[in-house]
Formats: structure tokens, sequence, C-alpha cells
């Protein structure tokens, strides 16, 4: 059993190491502790039943934008856990806490050219769309798809719900129905 749970301070370490082994962009502690400083409801851990942090989800709202949009900065889960629906129950954790809290009306992400599985979850199973190209986004120079996702964006009044759990396990077990890879997109 996996569970999905927000994520806390406690965790950061794990999550930077998840990252590491999966993906090629990597990020200082500093840039995890920006995260969940600033968005502490968006970030999410899948996490085994021995307590090992299998996956996690890094999101982030843009301040800069006109229009409220959450844009997710990275996306992993370990080999050993994968084609169990936990990247889509990650995505979906992140995107709601976007739409709810923050009233994003729409998400973003980047993802490698190359990385089928990943852009397949995120077109078949997730409902993003293509918005860009960005050439050589990547630091081995390889293409990014910069796509988006519309969210309703109604922010709501009633925000105590959605505060931390003290790390407890919140996740409603959904169908496993996402093929997945190494999900790899990267922030600014």
């Amino acid at each position: 059993m996996v569970c999905i749970r927000k994520a806390t301070v406690d965790d950061l370490l794990a999550m930077q190491a998840c990252n590491l082994f999966c993906l090629p962009e990597n990020y200082q502690m500093k840039y995890y502790f920006y995260h969940i400083l600033s968005w502490p409801q968006l970030l999410y851990v899948a996490e085994d039943y021995n307590g090992k942090i299998v996956g996690y989800v890094l999101a982030k709202m843009e301040e800069e934008s006109s229009e409220s949009h959450g844009h997710i900065t990275s996306l992993a889960v370990l080999r050993t856990h994968r084609k169990l629906g936990l990247a889509t129950k990650l995505m979906t954790a992140a995107q709601n806490a976007m739409e709810q809290i923050y009233g994003a009306e729409y998400v973003a992400l980047h993802v490698r050219k190359s990385n089928k599985a990943a852009f397949n979850l995120y077109t078949g199973t997730l409902g993003y769309k293509i918005h860009d190209v960005e050439a050589k986004y990547y630091a081995d120079g390889e293409d990014a798809y910069d796509m988006k996702k519309q969210l309703k964006g109604k922010k709501t009044q009633h925000q105590h719900h959605h505060h931390h759990h003290g790390g407890g396990c919140c996740s409603g077990d959904h169908k496993a129905e996402e093929r997945t890879a190494g999900e790899d997109k990267k922030g600014e």
C-alpha cells in the first residue's frame, strides 16, 4: 500500500534523493525549502508501508503573471513503484490544491520531447495540451514541450481543511490506470 500525503520539511531530503535517483534535472536543497516555505500545500509525497518516499511532486504558483496559474517543477516515481497510478495521484493532488487554495486558472509544465511515457501521462491521462516547444530548454540541449491544463480556477473561502495533517496519510484509493516513467520537468 502506498499513501499519498502532503510533504513536510522532514521529507525534503528524501524527495531530493528520489529526484537525484530518477531525473537528470536536479536542485539544491534551498530550492526545495523555497517551495515548501512558499507553497506548503502544493508538495506531495508517495510513501510506502515502510515509510520510504517512493515518489513526489514539487509544484509552485507563478506570481508574476496576470493570470493565476500553477507550475509543476518536478515529478518523479521510483522505477520500483511505477504503473501503480502514483504519478497521476500526485499530480491530481497538486492540481486540486492549486485550484482550490490559490484559484489557479491553469497548470503549466515542461517535459522532454523524448520522454514518451511522461508525455502520454500528461496528454492521455491528465488532459494537458501542448502550448509551445521551447528549444534547448534542458541543460543537455534537449527541447521541451511547454504544456498546459485548464482548471476551473474558483477560489474557495474555506481553506481550513487544506492544512497539514501532521504528515498523516490522506490518500483515497483510486484506480491504478497509468503508465509512467521518471516524469521529468524542470522549473525555471
